[in-house]
């Protein structure tokens, strides 16, 4: 499932975001793993991202 976000903060350090679930006021997820091949400078507070949520149950 792709979800849409707003990037609240990014750690370059660890390459982690705390994201903002659009929709949602109280929805915030913290040290969400971001791709290294986006530069950090991309990676800019209040941009729009997309969530990519794995379903564990499904192994495909």
């Amino acid at each position: 499932m792709i979800k849409r976000g707003i990037l609240k903060a990014f750690d370059s350090g660890t390459y982690t975001a705390t994201v903002q679930v659009q929709g949602s006021l109280s929805v915030w997820l913290d040290d969400v793993p971001v791709s290294r091949s986006i530069p950090t400078g991309e990676m800019v507070t209040g941009r729009n991202v997309a969530v990519i949520f794995l379903d564990p149950g499904n192994p495909s």
